[in-house]
């Protein structure tokens, strides 16, 4: 239950990062060599400042962030855990207009790392029709 509580602030330091489009506060919750399934291209991003081009990336479009995760759930050894949730980026864009965001699948995989839970993989990402083969966004948990 430690371990859980633990890795619970990670998380919420990395939503609160976001709201503060703080990546120095960021930085100090990824592994050097974080390994990132993210919604944009490309498959992935390895290492942390791929990562944080990644929230750079969003920073730059976005004003007024929010970011929340619901139903996360946490599963924690003595050195590695995993949780999964979902997660949602609202704000406004550049024209003024604000977005609600959408839904994403989250998943975060950490290590203990000199005493500290640090993520070292996550994962975001969207269901799609496979009709049309487009991603489905109007999704709610």
């Amino acid at each position: 239950m430690v371990a859980e509580s633990a890795i619970r602030q990670v998380v919420d330091g990395v939503i609160d990062g976001i709201r503060r489009k703080d990546l120095v506060g960021l930085r100090r919750l990824y592994a050097e060599d974080v390994v990132s399934f993210d919604v944009e291209p490309p498959l992935q991003h390895v290492g942390v400042d791929a990562k944080l081009g990644n929230w750079t990336n969003v920073f730059a479009f976005l004003d007024n962030l929010d970011y929340e995760v619901r139903d996360l759930r946490i599963t924690a050894g003595e050195d590695v855990a995993f949780g999964h949730g979902f997660g949602r980026l609202s704000g406004t864009l550049p024209d003024g207009t604000t977005t609600p965001g959408m839904w994403v699948r989250a998943t975060f995989c950490f290590r203990k790392v000199d005493g500290e839970w640090l993520i070292v993989h996550d994962q975001v990402s969207v269901p799609f029709d496979i009709a049309s083969g487009k991603g489905v966004t109007d999704l709610r948990p």
